[in-house]
């Protein structure tokens, strides 16, 4: 890798033949931090290149299926690169032997896209033969022959995510069970069995980030018991998860109203897994919707 110091900005070109991993390895990039652009014409390199300076890295599948692609080009453009001030561009090839190419093909029934009179073993060899180049230039070659899904993932994650390690992002969220549970939520909590503030009238306007409601919700009896499981719970699954590959995890908890109880409970944990190191955001519904509300 060549770089003009350590805060030069990564952009790691990314190839090799179709079915060897090149969307897979693009997705851990992107889910690492990087500016992820799969099946960029070649022609757009430059003005992409030349745009607003960015310190986020950048990741570039390059796919031998356009039209306008070529192996000399892209030679050409990593040595311009490798001489750019503030710029460490890296070529990684995913290699894969074409027994498994074509075996893979023939388990998806895909037809291959430099093959179409639906001779696959003819299209793999001839996107190999056209790679050629790209392979002997490769900074990183990656054999994903023998290599599951999680295998690569983490063989690219050793060579480009941040010292190596695979982030979990973490989304903390409240709601309210009126209005049904949120899209896309991995794990649900029901608060309801905690008591209400909503009955207090000095509490009633108020929300679950407010003091006055956090402790009122905290003298339940319940509480304590309550939140202790919860982070026990994520202090468990949040390891196993982002070990298996999982980029992002939403945790939700619902009470009545989605004012009170799910609020004041969303925040305490998300506070206790950003203080752990977690990436962690978080969002109320339904305290959202009521603040458009008022703006609008």
């Amino acid at each position: 890798m060549t770089a003009d110091g350590p805060q030069a900005r990564r952009i790691i070109f990314v190839t090799g033949p179709s079915g060897a991993g090149r969307s897979s390895a693009l997705k851990v990039l992107e889910d690492a931090g990087y500016e992820a652009i799969d099946n960029l014409p070649l022609r757009l390199l430059d003005a992409l290149l030349a745009g607003p300076e960015n310190d986020k890295p950048m990741a570039l599948g390059i796919d031998p299926r356009n039209r306008d692609f070529s192996t000399t080009r892209i030679i050409d453009t990593l040595g311009s690169l490798a001489v750019t001030p503030g710029v460490a561009p890296e070529l990684l090839y995913l290699d894969c032997h074409p027994d498994v190419l074509l075996r893979r093909y023939s388990e998806t029934r895909r037809r291959h896209p430099l093959s179409p009179d639906d001779r696959p073993a003819a299209g793999i060899q001839r996107e190999i033969d056209i790679l050629l180049p790209l392979r002997a230039r490769a900074d990183v070659l990656i054999d994903t022959s023998d290599l599951n899904v999680h295998q690569l993932r983490a063989e690219t994650e050793n060579w480009f995510a941040p010292d190596g390690e695979h982030r979990l992002s973490v989304s903390v969220q409240s709601f309210s069970y009126k209005r049904g549970l949120p899209r896309s939520v991995d794990i649900v909590f029901d608060c309801r069995f905690l008591t209400n503030p909503y009955w207090e009238k000095d509490l009633r306007s108020l929300d679950g980030r407010d003091n006055r409601v956090a402790e009122y919700v905290s003298r339940d009896v319940r509480f304590a018991d309550f939140i202790k499981k919860v982070e026990d719970l994520g202090e468990f699954l949040l390891p196993a998860y982002r070990d298996e590959g999982k980029s992002h995890l939403a945790i939700a908890f619902g009470c009545t109203g989605g004012q009170h109880r799910s609020v004041t409970v969303a925040e305490r944990l998300a506070l206790r897994l950003a203080e752990e190191g977690w990436q962690v955001s978080i969002r109320h519904r339904e305290l959202d919707l009521r603040r458009k509300n008022d703006e609008a």
